[in-house]
């Protein structure tokens, strides 16, 4: 089966079926021989049984090999650094950020399909690679994009229940209560309540995932368009592909916003398990809670300030600046402006990292758009300048270990270009971005049949008898 060189061992798996490849630029692209090869389902069915024999192999034989020290400073502090989760559709690496499947986020713009010539990838095509391990050809993403339109139908309770809050509820909340609204579709629930064998539980979540996927568009651009507005909706255009369908329904057709949103979406998918919307998801998930409860829980991690809603405050804080300076802010006036944030208690929204120790990829990859689309932006030149201001004061500072900008400091500046100015429903765009990553892990989690995830818990009492007996 094909492959990219760099990919894990997912994607060395073979297809029964015959098939011929053509190389070109390192990666092997398929020539298809199956109607089944353009299933996604199907090309799973194969994958799963060697990746079940793979993990059976790893505890048997592997189980017990070390994978580092536990010391009280990862305990009492949020757990950094504690390996302790398995994660199959993405790494990140301190030092080269993210891989989706092995591929960096420049090497999947060069080798997955797009809707344009030298357009930006389409997240069909990630959501492919995820659940497989493998680079999909443009007739498998658009027969997958043909798919979640099958599957996009949202029940018209879920509307209702939306209609039921205040439209002055954060947009985060009405999500969420739309994603909630959505849970009594779920065939996991109705298969388990049935009766089915373990080995089974991932078809179910398999359909709930991709339901989810598919149904969310239009539940997210129905909360957009309630609160911001007047409820007037747009009908969907099946026609388009997932990202551009999209923007569409937002209310935003300029060729270079789909664009743009195409980007988006695919480089806020994954950023492996750690992160605390994607292991609440895993975590979730893992008591056997259907899709739409994992995913819900997912939602509201993800409405901390800590985490998406990130992408709501650096926007934010970026027109504070403007505010107070005025537009043509010089670099000294946006030094004593950072340093009133940080001397006030307060964070620089947009830089630094729980892992990453260089510049976000995810954010290099946006500040290149911006470069081609809209370099005289006078926003985008702000994010510039603080570019080359925020890391040194940091480093001045000597706390922070990433002093570097992370993908938030520069999302909104992009979207507001576009016209999608209103800054509270970012996390929202985040939020649909995430399913594609949190679904496809929560497939290979029943597939594989991880279990319960129980870690153990000790008081500072118990910390402090132990630091005792050590010294001792």
């Amino acid at each position: 089966m094909a492959f990219f060189r760099g990919l894990t061992a997912v994607s060395r798996i073979r297809s029964r079926m015959a098939q011929e490849a053509t190389t070109l630029g390192g990666v092997r692209w398929l020539q298809m021989q199956s109607p089944s090869d353009l299933d996604l389902k199907s090309q799973l069915q194969e994958l799963i049984p060697e990746q079940q024999d793979r993990l059976k192999k790893l505890k048997s034989e592997h189980g017990k090999v070390q994978l580092g020290n536990i010391t009280v400073d990862m305990v009492l502090g949020g757990m950094r650094g504690m390996i302790g989760m398995l994660w199959e559709t993405s790494l990140l690496d301190p030092e080269e950020g993210i891989r989706f499947r092995g591929l960096s986020i420049p090497e999947c713009q060069k080798v997955l399909p797009t809707a344009i010539k030298g357009g930006e990838p389409l997240p069909e095509g990630l959501l492919w690679l995820l659940l497989t391990g493998k680079v999909p050809t443009k007739e498998q993403v658009d027969a997958l994009s043909k798919e979640l339109v099958t599957r996009s139908s949202v029940p018209g309770h879920v509307y209702k229940a939306i209609d039921a809050l205040p439209v002055t509820a954060h947009p985060m909340t009405q999500f969420t209560t739309g994603v909630m609204a959505l849970q009594v579709e779920s065939e996991f629930q109705k298969a388990y309540d049935k009766g089915m064998p373990k080995s089974k539980f991932w078809e179910p979540t398999y359909e709930d995932c991709l339901n989810l996927i598919a149904r969310l568009p239009p539940v997210a651009s129905y909360v957009y368009r309630r609160i911001f507005k007047d409820g007037k909706t747009i009908a969907a255009d099946n026609a388009l592909d997932y990202a551009a369908n999209f923007s569409h329904m937002l209310g935003f057709d300029d060729p270079k916003m789909l664009e743009l949103m195409r980007l988006y979406v695919t480089i806020h998918t994954d950023h492996e398990g750690g992160n605390v919307s994607a292991h609440t998801g895993h975590l979730v998930g893992s008591a056997l809670s259907d899709p739409y409860l994992s995913f819900a829980a997912a939602l509201n991690g993800l409405a901390g300030p800590l985490h998406g809603l990130a992408n709501q405050e650096v926007l934010l804080w970026i027109k504070s600046v403007i505010g107070e300076t005025g537009s043509d802010v010089t670099t000294d006036q946006l030094k004593e402006y950072v340093w009133k944030t940080l001397k006030s208690g307060k964070v620089v929204p947009g830089f630094g990292h729980g892992v990453l120790r260089k510049t976000d990829p995810r954010y290099t990859c946006q500040r290149e758009f911006a470069l081609k689309y809209l370099p005289e932006d006078p926003l985008f030149q702000l994010v510039s300048k603080l570019y080359e201001v925020v890391p040194p004061i940091l480093t001045e500072l000597g706390k922070v270990k990433n002093p570097w900008p992370n993908v938030d400091a520069h999302s909104g500046v992009l979207l507001n270009h576009f016209g999608l100015s209103e800054a509270r429903y970012y996390t929202v765009l985040f939020g649909v971005s995430r399913s594609i990553g949190i679904g496809s892990q929560l497939i290979w989690d029943r597939a594989l049949g991880l279990p319960l995830e129980r870690p153990k818990s000790v008081t500072m009492e118990w910390l402090e008898n132990h630091c005792k007996k050590a010294a001792a």
